[in-house]
């Protein structure tokens, strides 16, 4: 009993197995036909319109069919119901001398109204004659074991006349369909007249009917579906045309048009598309002129602020090397003018930077450096930055060195860019630095939990020029270029810098750089997200295995 019982406890769940099993086999078997069926409008409007035919021509089927059915029976029901009245008033004219239905007579004369009436084309070829009592029951000869239901002698038995459908296997063949008519016939003897009349031919023609309702039907519905396959074909052409020629434009190739074919709705929506495509060509090529002025332009007046940039450093020099013989006013007016040049030259390098990377002339002084290191270089040349605005600034690296193929100014611009940024907004609160490493890359994550980024600007603070927040008091003079130098710094070594910032939780950038020159990077070894563990000891433990 107890293997029995467990055996009745394991089945369910294997059938529950095999059932699960078999419902991810039929999801994977129709996942391409989903898919096609959603990326085709053409195989959704065929779809729909057959779906719809075939229920519309269904539903008319059945209509037709139920309503040509129901008059053909109705017609054979009342000429049954006459024939069968006037067997009934024939048969009477013989039975109405008879009194009792013990007179022996009475049964030849029962037997010879019923031969006469099936021998009559006119009359049902089966008829059954009995007396209300059942005492005398007389029929064909051969049909002598067909008897009407209960219920329609029942019927009969009340004086009415009453019909009824039923199939019945008359001499000895097969079932076949039969209306039967009875009819009460009011005598001294009570006498009940059955009439059995066949329904061949009207199954037949019913039959025929929804033969050729269904073969109509299915023509139709394949009709329906080639039809509406040629329309929507006329109307998914052209626009698939217009999502190809789109997509060559997206991708740069701003002479495709499409073909204008004709003087209809389709043909004006072509030359619509052609005259947008022509606009965005030249607004474009415009913009592609003014963007090559501006880079243009500011790598002249870079190059030619230069050499009055140095002749005016030399002065300055001179003037805050003798401040001190200098009248207050005059003294502090030469420190301001040595800081505010060192700000110049600064904005200044910056731009020659910018320009070098529109032009395509930076490139790559590759160093196999200590990643790690230049970190610590960085926080430690920023420590006065930090001390003055308050900030502590730690720094989470692997125990062993994490060697990298990089340029080492660039990434330390970087990341000194990263720091500074991070003290100047941390206000006064922490900034965490961590280095990680994978297989294939180094990232280092630099987190403040300062007044952070709004809602979008994480994606714009590599914009030249661009600030979150123009008003904000610094410690340190910005020129807006430092993170879009940096990014372009990352690109350079085929790396990313992401960021990302909640007002109030602070900002987190993360720069990943490939291990080795010239791959590129996949995944980043430390998550742009904002909790702690993304930048936190977690992190770097992971990469000390």
């Amino acid at each position: 009993m107890t293997r029995e019982g467990d055996r009745a406890r394991e089945r369910p769940v294997w059938l529950r197995r095999a059932w699960t099993r078999s419902v991810r086999w039929a999801g994977r078997a129709a996942r391409p036909l989903i898919d096609r069926f959603r990326a085709s409008l053409q195989l959704r409007v065929v779809s729909s319109t057959l779906i719809a035919s075939t229920i519309l021509v269904l539903i008319f089927s059945f209509v037709v069919a139920g309503s040509v059915t129901s008059g053909l029976l109705t017609e054979r029901q009342d000429t049954a119901v006459e024939e069968t009245n006037n067997a009934v008033a024939r048969a009477a004219e013989q039975l109405g001398t008879y009194t009792s239905s013990s007179d022996t007579a009475l049964a030849t004369t029962m037997q010879k109204i019923v031969n006469e009436l099936t021998q009559d084309p006119v009359y049902a070829p089966v008829i059954v004659l009995r007396t209300g009592d059942g005492v005398v029951t007389r029929s064909h000869p051969v049909s002598a074991d067909v008897r009407p239901s209960e219920e329609l002698q029942a019927a009969v038995a009340g004086r009415n006349t009453a019909v009824q459908y039923g199939n019945f296997a008359i001499d000895g063949e097969r079932s076949a369909p039969y209306l039967v008519v009875g009819s009460y016939i009011d005598l001294s003897v009570d006498f009940e007249l059955y009439a059995f009349y066949p329904l061949e031919s009207q199954e037949e023609a019913i039959s025929l009917l929804r033969t050729n309702l269904a073969l109509a039907g299915v023509a139709l519905v394949l009709l329906l579906g080639v039809i509406a396959a040629l329309v929507t074909r006329l109307v998914v052409t052209p626009v698939r045309e217009a999502a190809r020629t789109s997509q060559r434009l997206a991708a740069g190739l701003l002479h495709e048009r499409m073909e204008v074919r004709g003087s209809d709705d389709l043909a004006r929506l072509a030359g619509s598309f052609n005259l947008m495509a022509e606009n965005l060509q030249s607004q474009i090529r415009r913009l592609e002129e003014m963007s090559m002025m501006q880079r243009r332009f500011t790598s002249d007046v870079s190059h030619e602020l230069r050499t009055p940039l140095a002749t005016i450093r030399m002065a300055a020099d001179l003037l805050y090397d003798n401040r001190d013989d200098f009248d207050p006013v005059t003294k502090r007016s030469t420190e301001l003018l040595q800081h505010e040049i060192d700000r110049f030259e600064d904005l200044l390098q910056e731009l020659l930077e910018i320009s070098r990377f529109d032009s395509g002339f930076a490139s790559l002084e590759v160093d196999a450096v200590d990643v790690g290191r230049i970190a610590e270089d960085v926080v430690e040349g920023l420590s006065g930055l930090a001390a003055e605005c308050g900030v502590e600034v730690t720094v989470s690296k692997p125990r062993r060195r994490v060697i990298a193929e990089v340029d080492p100014r660039r990434v330390q611009r970087i990341l000194r860019n990263l720091v500074s940024n991070a003290i100047e907004h941390a206000e006064g609160k922490p900034v965490r630095i961590t280095v990680a490493e994978s297989d294939s890359a180094v990232a280092v994550a630099v987190r403040d939990e300062g007044v952070g980024l709004k809602p979008g600007h994480a994606d714009r603070v590599f914009d030249r020029f661009w600030r979150a927040d123009p008003s904000r008091n610094r410690k340190t003079g910005g020129t807006g270029l430092g993170l879009a130098i940096s990014l372009e710094d990352a690109k350079l070594h085929s790396g990313t810098l992401q960021a990302v910032g909640e007002p109030g939780k602070g900002t987190l950038f993360v720069l990943t750089l490939p291990l080795q020159a010239g791959n590129r990077v996949i995944t980043s070894p430390i998550p742009l997200r904002l909790d702690r563990r993304s930048t936190g000891k977690e992190a770097t433990r992971a990469t000390q295995d």
